[in-house]
C-alpha cells in the first residue's frame, strides 16, 4: 500500500482536517481507492462471497474509518475501562490510541478507586496530544456537562431534579445538584420555618425556576413541588370526606386554641374544646408537631374549605352515666386539678370534675384559700354531696370523710369542765383558746375578771400563754364555744356585804372624779361612788377640781347591791353622823341647870338629838 499512495498528497489533505478515508475520497484517485478496497493477494486473501458483495466492502469501510475517528475537543463519548494503574485509566472511546483519565476522578472520599475494568463511563474529550497521539479525558467534565443538559431538560419540561441542601447562605440555603445551585428561603417550604438549621444535610425535589449555565446560576424551589402536591391531595381529600367520618392525620401547627391537623392537603382545626372531655390547660400538653392522630369530622364548610374535627367523640360521653357512678353520700378519690378563689375542683375521672367548696374542707377552721388545705396533683378523698349531670356540676366534701368534732365535743369537754390550752389568737373582745384540733374557746373580756377593768385582753395575756379556763357553753349549731377565766374564782361580789356592811366608815383611794361624783377603789376591782349630792351638806355643783385621783379618801356605807355591782358611798352622812357625836357628847358632859334657861336648853338639845 505504501507503494501505491502519494504521501504528500494524503499528508495535505490531512491538514484540512479529514481522516485517512475521507482523504482518499477527496483526491479523486480511483486508484487509490482500489488500493485502499483492493489489498494485496498476498496480504490478505479474500473469499470469493466477500468480492461479490457491495454490503461488506462499506462496512469494511466504515470499521477503517471508526479507527481514525476524531472526537472534538469539549465532546461528550461513551467509552470502555480497559487499563487501570496508579495515575491514570485508560478508555478506549474507539480511536485508534485510548483515553487517559486522572485515576483521583476515580478515587472517594475515603480512598477508594470506583473504577472497574470494562465498565462504560461517559467522558468529555478535554484536549488532543498529537505528538503522543494520546487524548486527554475528563469524567468529573462529562458528569457536569450531563448535570447541565439535565437541568435544561428539567426547567424545559418541567421536571425536578434531587438534591442536598449542603448549607445556610444569605437569603436561602446552597443546595448540591450535581453543580452547586440557591434555594431562596421562600421556596423552602409552605410556611416559614422556625429553625433553617434542620433542612441541611437532607435531600429534597426541587423545580428548576431559572438557570444560567454561562455564569453556573441555578435557581430552585421545594415549595412548587410542595404546593402541586397538597393541591392534589387536597382535591381527594375533600372528595372523599364527610361528615361522622373518623380518619387520621398529623398535627400540623399547635396554638393556645387548638390544634391544626393535615389530613392530607387539607388542614382541619382540632378545638381544645373537643380535644377531651376533661380539662386542658394548652394542646401543647398532649400533642407535639408530627404527632399520629385519629379525628371525627365534625363539620366542613366546603366553600370555604375548612374542617371542624374532634377527638372527645371518639368516645361516649361520661355524663350520661354519672349519676349511677357518684351518687350522693359515696366516697371517692381524684386528683386536684385546679383552685380558685371559692374551692378546689378535682377530677375524677377523664371528663367529670366535681368541686370542693372552702366550706366544705374543714369542720372547723375558717379556709381563706383552698391552697391552705390541698395542692394541684395532690390526691384526695371526697364525699359526694349533690350532682346535677344536666349541668355537669358535683359538689364534693372532704371535712365529710372525718366525723364532726361539735357532735362530739360536748361529750368531752361538758359544761363546768375545766380545760388548759394555748393562747391562739386575742382580739378586742377576748381571747381564743386552743381546745381540740381545730376547735377553739372563745374566753369574751367580760369573762376574763370579776372586779378588773380591762380595756384589751392584751393587757393580761399574749399569744402562747397557756392558761386555765371552765367550759361555760357549747352551741353545736354556730359551733361556739364559750370559756371563762374569772369563773375559776368565786365572785368577789357576792360577799361584798359582808365585808362592806351598811354604815360601816371605810377608806380608799380616789380612781376617778367626774361631774356626778368620786369613784373609790375600796379593794382591788370593788369601787364604790360617792354621789355629788353626798359630798357636802352644802350643795355643790360638781366635785372636779375639788379632789384628785390617788388621793385618800373617807366615807360612810349608804347601801350596796351586789347584782348590779354598785356600793353607795357619803362623805356628808359621815360629818353629820361626827357632829351628832360631837353633839351628843356635849350633852352628856353639860352641868346640871342652874336656871330655868338651862334646863330648857338642855331639853331641846336632846330632842333634836333623839329625832335626828
Amino acid at each position: 500500500m505504501e507503494n501505491l499512495v502519494n504521501d504528500d498528497t494524503n499528508e495535505n489533505l490531512k491538514q484540512k482536517g479529514l481522516s485517512d478515508s475521507e482523504a482518499m475520497k477527496e483526491s479523486g484517485d480511483d486508484k487509490l481507492q482500489d488500493v485502499v478496497l483492493k489489498p494485496d493477494s498476498a496480504d490478505v486473501k479474500l473469499s470469493e462471497d466477500v468480492k461479490g458483495r457491495d454490503d461488506s466492502m462499506e462496512e469494511l469501510m466504515g470499521m477503517y474509518d471508526e479507527s481514525f475517528k476524531r472526537f472534538q475537543e469539549g465532546e461528550v463519548v461513551t467509552g470502555r475501562i480497559i487499563s487501570i494503574d496508579k495515575d491514570y485509566v485508560l478508555v478506549d472511546i474507539g480511536y485508534k490510541s485510548e483515553g487517559q483519565i486522572r485515576i483521583n476522578e476515580f478515587r472517594e472520599e475515603n480512598g477508594n478507586i470506583t473504577a472497574k475494568i470494562d465498565d462504560t463511563v461517559e467522558v468529555m474529550v478535554e484536549w488532543w496530544d498529537d505528538e503522543e497521539e494520546r487524548v486527554v479525558l475528563s469524567k468529573e467534565k462529562a458528569e457536569k456537562v450531563k448535570v447541565w443538559d439535565d437541568i435544561k431538560k428539567a426547567h424545559d419540561d418541567d421536571g425536578v431534579v434531587d438534591g442536598v441542601i449542603l448549607s445556610r447562605v444569605k437569603g436561602g440555603f446552597s443546595v448540591d445538584i450535581g453543580v452547586q445551585a440557591f434555594l431562596p428561603g421562600s421556596q423552602a417550604d409552605l410556611r416559614p420555618i422556625r429553625n433553617l438549621d434542620e433542612l441541611v444535610g437532607k435531600t429534597f425535589t426541587f423545580k428548576i425556576l431559572k438557570y444560567n449555565r454561562k455564569r453556573s446560576n441555578v435557581v430552585l424551589s421545594r415549595r412548587a413541588i410542595l404546593e402541586q402536591d397538597r393541591e392534589s391531595k387536597r382535591s381527594a381529600t375533600l372528595s372523599a370526606i364527610h361528615e361522622s367520618k373518623i380518619i387520621e392525620g398529623f398535627v400540623k401547627n399547635i396554638t393556645e386554641y387548638g390544634v391544626f391537623v393535615d389530613l392530607g392537603g387539607v388542614d382541619g382545626l382540632l378545638h381544645i374544646t373537643d380535644i377531651s372531655w376533661g380539662r386542658v390547660k394548652h394542646p401543647a400538653e398532649m400533642f407535639a408537631v408530627g404527632d399520629k392522630i385519629k379525628v371525627k369530622i365534625l363539620s366542613i364548610d366546603h366553600e370555604k374549605e375548612r374542617v371542624s374535627l374532634g377527638m372527645k367523640q371518639l368516645t361516649g360521653d361520661p355524663w350520661l352515666t354519672a349519676s349511677e357512678k357518684y351518687a350522693i353520700g359515696s366516697r371517692v378519690t381524684g386528683k386536684v386539678v385546679s383552685l380558685t378563689d371559692y374551692g378546689a375542683f378535682v377530677e375524677l375521672e377523664e371528663g367529670i370534675e366535681g368541686l370542693i367548696h372552702v366550706s366544705e374542707m374543714s369542720w372547723t377552721r375558717k379556709i381563706r384559700h383552698p391552697s391552705k388545705v390541698v395542692s394541684v396533683g395532690e390526691a384526695i378523698e371526697a364525699i359526694v354531696l349533690d350532682i346535677k349531670p344536666e349541668n355537669r356540676r358535683i359538689s364534693l366534701g372532704v371535712k365529710q370523710v372525718v366525723p364532726n368534732p361539735w357532735d362530739v365535743i360536748s361529750e368531752n369537754y361538758p359544761v363546768g369542765t375545766t380545760i388548759e390550752g394555748k393562747v391562739k389568737n386575742i382580739t378586742d373582745f377576748g381571747i381564743f383558746v386552743g381546745i381540740d384540733e381545730g376547735i377553739d374557746g372563745l374566753v369574751h373580756i367580760s369573762d376574763i375578771s370579776w372586779t378588773k377593768r380591762i380595756k384589751h385582753p392584751s393587757e393580761l395575756y399574749k399569744k402562747g400563754d397557756v392558761i386555765q379556763a371552765i367550759v361555760l357553753a357549747i352551741e353545736k349549731e354556730n359551733e361556739r364555744f364559750s370559756l371563762g377565766i374569772k369563773q375559776l374564782q368565786k365572785d368577789p361580789w357576792e360577799t361584798v356585804s359582808e365585808r362592806y356592811e351598811v354604815g360601816k366608815e371605810i377608806t380608799g383611794t380616789i380612781t376617778n372624779v367626774t361631774d356626778f361624783g368620786i369613784f373609790v377603789e375600796l379593794e382591788e376591782g370593788i369601787e364604790g361612788l360617792v354621789h355629788v349630792s353626798e359630798i357636802s351638806k352644802e350643795k355643790i355643783k360638781t366635785p372636779v377640781g375639788k379632789f384628785n385621783v390617788g388621793d385618800a379618801l373617807t366615807a360612810k356605807v349608804m347601801n350596796i347591791n351586789s347584782v348590779e355591782r354598785r356600793i353607795g358611798l357619803s362623805i356628808k352622812r359621815l360629818q353629820m353622823d361626827d357632829e351628832q357625836g360631837i353633839l351628843t357628847e356635849y350633852i352628856n358632859n353639860m352641868k346640871p341647870a342652874t336656871s330655868s334657861f338651862g334646863e330648857m336648853l338642855r331639853e331641846n338639845l336632846q330632842e333634836k338629838l333623839n329625832g335626828e
